[in-house]
């Protein structure tokens, strides 16, 4: 152990990945794992897309080494969804990724040395922060809704710390954890000081499609596109992904970014795996184009649903003092318990006693801060778990 490299030592369990394994004790209700209903996956599509793959011409070359960006059909048919979105561009500013986890990884070695600052949101999502502490990086606190400090005293921040900022990462639509939308005003103001900071900005746009109310907000790499030209002049990166839509076993996402930028990508891919998985990538284009917009019309339906059923519950039996997000989309409602009180502690009891989890807030915060802070999901909460589980999780609190 005394020949590990430094780096690994920044490397910590995900508390939710130790959280999901409490899914195999049947008598548990959990709100923890952020994960898609395996009931609504479009099994009949992906079943019926990997035979006729496997049956037809395609076989050889779904069984095959694929090129380092990606399936091309693939890449194709996600240019013109992001040319939907306001992003005009074309197959080279696509990569294939194995998820978008993989992506913030690649991004966080793309950019990062050790020292840099990377500024993020208090709270953001856990996965980024573990994706990114591999390259020893400092955070500084990213504040969209105002308040944030000027551009030369987070230079200065970052100098006295022995690098310099390098990207801001965020959750812009139904934000992990919070569930929390960014409006026009705070996106362009993100993109304002990245500009002023000359700065990179990595949108995680892994929840957009799943909007249940209000209007849509164009993506900031629209909105980064328009104000410079055109995406190979832009300085924002949009990482997608079909695990909320699809499916997350397939471990299918992509990166939509300046030429310059993929191609740089594509060298750590061929360091890294090669490719993603060549049938995955074909399925899943042929899956996409059969089913995607009807996929999405059906997990807005049900999961619409699910976040009144477990807003209902909150407004019904939460007592004084605990408050909560109302998300317009997403997976998450984020829980604000009365100051002093330990998430983490409760999580403990909530587990023994009332045979209920969630994800404790402070797992989100940069500087383990947020303690009195826990994240619900709703998306595996059907109408018994939120009967049941909000109750018991609110005596606990009264």
């Amino acid at each position: 152990m005394n020949l590990l490299a430094s780096r690994s030592s920044r490397m910590k369990a995900s508390e939710i990945r130790e959280l999901l394994k409490l899914l195999d004790q049947p008598d548990i209700i959990s709100f923890a794992g952020g994960i898609p209903d395996p009931t609504l996956f479009p099994a009949q599509a992906i079943g019926d897309a990997y035979a006729a793959v496997l049956g037809g011409s395609e076989a050889a070359s779904a069984l095959q080494y694929q090129v380092s960006e990606g399936y091309l059909p693939l890449r194709r048919w996600l240019a013109g969804k992001m040319g939907e979105l306001g992003v005009a561009c074309d197959e080279n500013n696509i990569l294939i990724t194995s998820g978008s986890q993989q992506a913030l990884d690649y991004l966080g070695k793309l950019f990062l040395s050790s020292g840099d600052t990377a500024l993020v949101t208090w709270p953001t999502y856990l996965g980024a922060l573990q994706a990114f502490n591999a390259y020893e990086p400092r955070y500084d606190r990213l504040a969209p809704d105002g308040g944030n400090m000027t551009p030369d005293a987070y230079r200065a921040a970052a100098a006295s710390a022995g690098g310099r900022v390098k990207f801001a990462y965020l959750v812009p639509d139904f934000a992990n954890p919070t569930g929390e939308t960014l409006s026009l005003k705070q996106r362009e103001a993100v993109l304002d000081l990245a500009a002023e900071l000359d700065i990179a900005v990595i949108e995680d746009a892994a929840y957009r499609a799943l909007r249940y109310d209000g209007e849509a907000v164009p993506p900031m790499m629209a909105l980064d596109c328009a104000r410079s030209g055109g995406i190979d002049n832009a300085r924002t990166i949009y990482c997608g992904s079909f695990s909320k839509i699809l499916s997350p076993g397939m471990r299918v996402g992509w990166v939509c970014a300046p030429k310059r930028v993929v191609e740089r990508l594509v060298l750590m891919k061929q360091a890294s795996d090669l490719h993603s998985p060549s049938i995955n990538q074909v399925v899943m284009h042929r899956a996409a184009e059969a089913v995607f917009d009807s996929q999405v019309e059906k997990l807005v339906g049900a999961y619409r649903e699910r976040r009144d059923g477990l807003l209902g519950a909150l407004k019904a039996n939460m007592p004084a003092g605990v408050t909560w997000t109302r998300p317009d989309g997403g997976m998450f409602v984020w829980v604000t318990l009365p100051e002093g009180a330990d998430a983490t502690a409760l999580l403990a009891r909530a587990v023994k006693d009332a045979r209920v989890a969630f994800v404790p807030g402070s797992a989100f915060y940069a500087d383990g801060t947020g303690r009195n802070t826990l994240r619900l999901s709703f998306t595996l909460a059907d109408r018994r778990a939120v009967s049941e589980g909000i109750p018991r999780l609110a005596k606990l609190l009264g």
